[in-house]
């Protein structure tokens, strides 16, 4: 029987498949060698591969990233880690300034194959700083391609592309299903830009993305009257327009589910592209489930703020009986 991984094991795995192909892959960040990270992404890699290309570092976000620009410019793959995506705000200046314009700025002369992690996101009850979802601050960067896988298959695949990728990429980990599911590796070349159609439908199209998907599918469960297509994103940019277009071009209609803020969230994104392209298709306004403009609460109130499936099962109703 094959081996069934969490997410976090499947991280892992593709970390250390990465550098046993290429020597000039390292990775760097807070705890991440002698601890293996705070959530054991990178456990057992300093013990195979060395401090030289697992390397601890203090705790101080923008000299991580700024190190990995440095040896970027040298040739080498650096894999940063960001404790959590809301430790990367100290690293933004780094990230805008130089890692997403560097090769811009050289007109080519540089190279910026590099890849930040971050967990991000909500549901594990954590402190102020260790939920957000702020995707959108790196999608609107120009320079950064931006990742968020939902299955474990999907983080193994995704994770190597970006590894491979000649640009810079911003690789989110939804934290709360790190350990929620297991599930074999298909070890496929994933390319980014391209979404996944999980499953096909007729009445409505259901897109999302990260920590999301499982709750789309849990949705689209209890609607088994519903002719449902889910489409995870897996990559926000650049998001795979023509897939989205297509399918709501076939449907008629659409939800759009992310734990970000409302306001400039991707669904925002999605359905003004889906204004412009797929208007005379529309069968009912686009409708969109996703937080709340305010600051993520603290655990008490979470649950409250997070989409969840209720919320998720009554927009597709809405959309498909308007």
């Amino acid at each position: 029987m094959a081996e069934r991984y969490t997410l976090v094991q499947a991280v892992n795995q593709a970390l250390h498949d990465a550098m046993s192909k290429d020597s000039s892959t390292v990775v760097l960040g807070q705890d991440v060698g002698k601890c293996g990270g705070v959530f054991r992404a990178t456990e057992g890699l300093q013990e195979k591969f060395g401090e030289q290309r697992v390397m601890d570092t203090p705790l101080a976000e923008a000299a991580i990233v700024g190190c990995s620009v440095g040896m970027a410019i040298k040739g080498l793959k650096p894999i940063a880690e960001m404790q959590f995506s809301g430790f990367s705000y100290q690293a933004f200046y780094q990230i805008e300034q130089h890692v997403a314009r560097y090769h811009n700025r050289t007109r080519g002369l540089y190279p910026m194959s590099m890849v930040i992690r971050m967990p991000y996101g909500g549901g594990v009850r954590a402190f102020e700083h260790h939920s957000e979802s702020r995707e959108t601050y790196f999608v609107h960067t120009p320079g950064l391609k931006v990742v968020i896988p939902s299955t474990p298959s999907d983080a193994y695949d995704l994770l190597i592309a970006s590894i491979a990728d000649p640009n810079p990429v911003i690789f989110m980990e939804p934290k709360r299903i790190y350990r929620s599911m297991k599930s074999e590796l298909d070890f496929s070349e994933a390319k980014l830009g391209e979404a996944k159609i999980l499953q096909a439908g007729r009445q409505v199209t259901l897109i999302a993305y990260g920590a999301m998907i499982p709750l789309c599918q849990q949705a689209i469960e209890r609607l088994p009257q519903y002719s449902i297509e889910l489409i995870d994103l897996r990559t926000l940019s650049p998001w795979d327009e023509k897939t989205v277009v297509t399918s709501v071009q076939k449907t008629g209609r659409a939800v759009i589910v992310h734990e970000a803020p409302k306001t400039l969230g991707m669904a925002s994104e999605i359905i003004a592209s889906l204004n412009e392209k797929a208007f005379l298709y529309l069968q009912a306004p686009l409708k969109r489930v996703t937080g709340y403009d305010a600051i993520m609460p603290y655990y008490q109130r979470e649950n409250e703020y997070l989409p969840n499936v209720d919320k998720i099962v009554s927009a597709i109703e809405e959309t498909v009986e308007f």
